[in-house]
This record gives structure tokens, C-alpha cells and sequence, in this order.
């Protein structure tokens, strides 16, 4: 066979990177030779999203614009908006293989039949009823820090999400398979790794066993320096993880936690499992243990039925709050969700002013927690970013710190002196060892 080249495109979570990765490192120990997403190739895979339509609308155009640059070159896309919609992305024109996510592990073999047999359009699987396969997966070689996957699916129904249709029920490995993933990182030389999942907090459902378990486990793995957890739910955060976390070396001092809504009135729309209250609660409790934690919050905008009033109790509730980040996101109606019957849609031209205003108020925030490092030290994992003559990292807090190129640096921990902050809302960095 030919040497032929892919390439990958990856659109979404950190799962979904993480599952490219491991796509990836079956190709190329099958011959094939990966290339940048910018470079022409002769296979083409897609790792989809679908958790709102511009998601949808992305993937659709990347589909398009691929097919331009390369009409002879296969296109395989895989991912949650391959589950969802797969006869609509079929009928894209240049689209040879869709698979849903219980057969993204089938994708390797499935393009290797495809070049066997001639190229066949459209060539699609996917099980929309029952999603039960486990990927395996985990990021390495194009990063510092890798993102392992533990958990997969849901089991939380929110009114406004596709992603229990998308991913199936929760589920996952057990835990001492886990660890040899992270052994396996930990010899690739990667010091940092990104624990991801759909529900990730959701954690043994498959084995009967604890997430605070993995935790205890994964923290005892030769080579790995630092941990950070992708996302957890709060009524998932328990006051056993948050003082492991505080007490572990490893485990650094950074939450993402998603809210969606400060208002409880809206949150009880959203069928999500938690009070502001409750919340708040838990924030106070990462406060209190971690002075120092950086703290990320996911909201939604817009949400049906929500009112100025409504918006306003929102925003001067995380205004309260003060966490360190906001990632804000306007309302995207999903078809097939009980969101998409609700009355009281909000006009697009009041969810962006909603998300303006929110985007100041992180902008703030964010500033302010920055502001808090100057003239501290911390230690900063270095990445290989190169821009300008300056190297980029992070502290254990998730503060971004550049410093000037020091190639011996790339993938060290390095004790650093921060100091002012520029425009970007980076600090300087003084390298002390």
C-alpha cells in the first residue's frame, strides 16, 4: 500500500480531542503518515460536535471546504453530530464514510476497506438506539499535558441537550485500566494530564466504583506532575474531592464547574440537579480550602422564558461569586429537546446583548484573579508555543505566564517569578531556577 496521508480535524470537547489522538496513533502505526489539518491529505477525518447548530453549521462547511481542497481524497466523519444526523451529513457532497460514536473505534478498519474495494460514497453505520461501546482514549505527542478520557455518556436529561442522545448512558473503564493509560502517558514523557469525560464526576457507573477513587489512584503514578479535572458537575463535587484536591500535590488548584444559570427559576426549567444555593455552596467550600483555586463556570443565555429580571439575577449572582473565568454561551435550540416546545423564546438580538455583557463582566473577573499572582511565585509548566521570541505556560491555577524562548524549558516545570500583566491578561514571567 501507498504511503497516504491524513489529516484531522477536531471539533468540540476535550473528549473529543482525546479521541482524536488515539484515532490518530492507530493510523499512523498502520503506515499512514498524519500531516496538519492545514496540509493537503488524502484522508480527511472529522471528530464532529453537535452541541449547538453552529456547531452543526462548522462541520458542514469544513466538510465543504475540504472537499474543495482535495475532491480525490476520502472524508470520514465520525463524532456526535455523526450519531445525531448521519443521513444529513451522508447527503454532503464528498462525504465517504459517517460513523456514530459506537463505531468511531471501527474507523481506522472501515477507511482501510474503502481504499480496498474503490471508493464507495457514502459508506455510513450508526446504532442511534443503543450506544454501549467504551473508545479507550487519550491525547499525547502534540501537547504538554494530555486529556485521558475516564468516563463516557450521561445520564442527565437537561431540557436544552442532545448530548445523552449523542453519547448514550454513562459508563466507563475501570479504574486499574485507567491507570495503565496514565502510566502509558507518564512514559511518553508528558508531565500534565487533563481527566475528561461527558459527566465526568458521574464516574462508576460501569464498575461500581468511586470517582474520588480514581482520583486516589491516578495520584499515585510515577512521572505524572500535575492533574486537573475538565469538568464536574456541582452536585457531583463533594467535600471529599475538594479537600483531596487542597491536600494533594498533584491535583492542582482548578475547577470548571457549570452553572448555566444564576437564577434557580431558570435552572429549574433546565432540569439541571442543583439550587444556586447549592452552588454557591460549593464554591465557598473551593474557596475556603483554595484560596488561590482558579474557578471556571459555564452559562447559557437566553434560555426560554428568561427575562431581564431573570438575566439580571444571573449576573449579579456571579458577580458575587467572583470565579476566575466565564464561558459563556447563547441559548442554541437543539431539535428534539424539550427546550425546542418551550414558549418564551428570547430574540437573538437580546441574547447577544446578554452574552456582551457577561463577556465584560469575565473580562473583569478574570483580570482580577490574574492581578492576585503579581509578584508571587509559582511554578509554570512551559509549552512549546513560540510566539514573538516569548514561551507560554501555566501555573498550577491555570494563570497563562510568558517568558522569554528558553528551548531547554519546553515541558519543565519551572519556578517562576510573575510579574505585570499585559493587554492579553498574561503575566511576565522571571524564570528563578
Amino acid at each position: 500500500m501507498q504511503t497516504r496521508r491524513v489529516s484531522f480535524h477536531t471539533l468540540g470537547c476535550k473528549l473529543n480531542f482525546s479521541e482524536s489522538s488515539t484515532l490518530a496513533r492507530t493510523f499512523e502505526q498502520g503506515g499512514f503518515v498524519r500531516v496538519a489539518p492545514s496540509a493537503d491529505a488524502d484522508i480527511f477525518v472529522i471528530n464532529s460536535c453537535s452541541v449547538t447548530e453552529h456547531a452543526d453549521k462548522k462541520c458542514r462547511n469544513l466538510i465543504r471546504k475540504l472537499h474543495r481542497r482535495n475532491p480525490q481524497a476520502i472524508i470520514a466523519v465520525t463524532g456526535c453530530y455523526a450519531q445525531l444526523k448521519p443521513q444529513e451529513i451522508a447527503d454532503i457532497e464528498g462525504v465517504d464514510i459517517v460513523l456514530g460514536n459506537n463505531f468511531k473505534g471501527d474507523l481506522y478498519r472501515r477507511v482501510l476497506e474503502l481504499i480496498e474495494r474503490g471508493r464507495v460514497q457514502n459508506v455510513y453505520s450508526c446504532d442511534t438506539d443503543s450506544i454501549t461501546s467504551f473508545f479507550a482514549a487519550f491525547s499525547s505527542g502534540d501537547r504538554t499535558r494530555a486529556f485521558l478520557k475516564v468516563q463516557d455518556g450521561c445520564d442527565y436529561c437537561c431540557a436544552y441537550c442532545t448530548i445523552h442522545y449523542a453519547r448514550g448512558s454513562s459508563r466507563n473503564l475501570p479504574i486499574a485500566d485507567l491507570v495503565r493509560e496514565a502510566e502509558k502517558i507518564a512514559a511518553a514523557g508528558q508531565k500534565e494530564i487533563v481527566i475528561t469525560g461527558v459527566n465526568t464526576g458521574d464516574f462508576g457507573r460501569t464498575t461500581g466504583e468511586k470517582f474520588i477513587d480514581l482520583l486516589r489512584a491516578l495520584n499515585k503514578v510515577e512521572g505524572i506532575e500535575r492533574y486537573r479535572i475538565s469538568s464536574i458537575e456541582p452536585n457531583l463535587l463533594t467535600d471529599e474531592i475538594i479537600e483531596f484536591c487542597a491536600a494533594s500535590p498533584k491535583f492542582q488548584h482548578h475547577f470548571h464547574i457549570p452553572l448555566q444559570c444564576g437564577c434557580d427559576k431558570i435552572l429549574h426549567q433546565m432540569r439541571r440537579r442543583y439550587t444556586t444555593a447549592k452552588f454557591a455552596d460549593r464554591i465557598h467550600t473551593v474557596k475556603r480550602l483554595m484560596p488561590d483555586a482558579f474557578i471556571g463556570i459555564d452559562v447559557i443565555v437566553g434560555f426560554p422564558g428568561e427575562t431581564d429580571e431573570d438575566f439580571q439575577t444571573s449576573y449579579d449572582f456571579l458577580e458575587r461569586l467572583e470565579p476566575a473565568f466565564l464561558h459563556v454561551f447563547p441559548f442554541s435550540e437543539r431539535p428534539g429537546t424539550p427546550a425546542a416546545d418551550f414558549p418564551d423564546k428570547v430574540q437573538d438580538s437580546v441574547k447577544t446583548e446578554r452574552v456582551a455583557r457577561l463577556e465584560e463582566l469575565c473580562h473583569r473577573l478574570h483580570a482580577s484573579f490574574c492581578r492576585k499572582g503579581v509578584g508571587t511565585e509559582q511554578d509554570v509548566l512551559f509549552e512549546s508555543t513560540r510566539r514573538e521570541g516569548m514561551m507560554f505556560g501555566y501555573t498550577g491555577n491555570y494563570i497563562r505566564v510568558k517568558a522569554p524562548y528558553e528551548r531547554e524549558r519546553v515541558n519543565t516545570i519551572c519556578r517562576v517569578k510573575l510579574g505585570e500583566m499585559d493587554d492579553s491578561q498574561d503575566l511576565m514571567g522571571e524564570i528563578r531556577d
